[in-house]
């Protein structure tokens, strides 16, 4: 069973004191069950700062919400201190600190609560990263995996329109259908 909001928040207090000596500012903890992509999010135009968690990612993989929590953290800590809100050489140093070694934890996808009848599937043709959105970007978006930093025309996203989406049976059943090893 996931921690309740307010069992998130003194995770939070404890992590705060722990690896960062009180020094992160108050977040807010929350569940977000849209999340689909994603394990976690920092919102940066409130306050307090807004933290965001996939409770879909957490009930499948518990053992991550502490670390998903800490990466959130730094991405606060980083905010509060210096008015940094990517993964640069800050970041991955403070991350470095925690005892976290990469910036990404593979928790994979999730299938999203409420289906939208219209969708956009944003992927990297260079590293094959792939974002579902519900609304088409309104700009030259490139990937965020690729270049940190700014739009970079050398890693575009290629946008493709979900027009329909219904299930069709499993990879399992296909195999036993046709015969596949």
């Amino acid at each position: 069973m996931l921690p309740s909001e307010p069992e998130l928040q003194l995770l939070f207090a404890r992590l705060n004191y722990q690896y960062f000596n009180g020094e992160v500012p108050d977040c807010r903890i929350r569940y977000n069950e849209r999340f689909s992509n994603s394990a976690g999010r920092i919102s940066y135009g409130r306050t307090p700062l807004i933290v965001e968690l996939s409770p879909k990612h957490f009930r499948k993989y518990p053992e991550a919400l502490e670390e998903t929590m800490l990466h959130e953290m730094v991405h606060a800590w980083c905010y509060a201190r210096f008015r940094d809100t990517g993964h640069g050489a800050r970041f991955k140093k403070k991350l470095r600190e925690c005892g976290i070694t990469s910036i990404y934890h593979e928790l994979g996808n999730v299938r999203p609560l409420n289906e939208s009848s219209k969708r956009y599937l944003l992927r990297c043709d260079h590293c094959a990263f792939e974002v579902l959105r519900k609304k088409r970007p309104g700009k030259p978006t490139s990937c965020a995996r690729c270049n940190k930093r700014r739009f970079d025309p050398r890693y575009p996203l290629t946008i493709y329109e979900i027009v329909e989406m219904r299930e069709v049976g499993s990879t399992v059943e296909g195999r036993a259908a046709h015969g596949s090893r």
